[in-house]
């Protein structure tokens, strides 16, 4: 599955995680994209969209 967002663009980040005794290790934090059909005329379109996006689509309405 793709880690992009089609339409804010938000992606996958990098960062550590720190222990209590301050040990670092590499992690990454993945947003939780879903696939998404949208229908647009007659035409029904899939879309790779984080669930903030679809979440702003639903509530105006498209």
């Amino acid at each position: 599955m793709a880690v992009r967002c089609d339409f804010c663009g938000k992606h996958a980040v990098a960062g550590n995680n720190v222990s209590h005794s301050n040990r670092k290790t590499r992690r990454t934090w993945m947003p939780n994209i879903q696939k998404y059909r949208i229908q647009v005329g007659d035409q029904v379109i899939r879309l790779n969209a984080c669930t903030r996006c679809i979440r702003t689509q639903a509530k105006l309405g498209a």
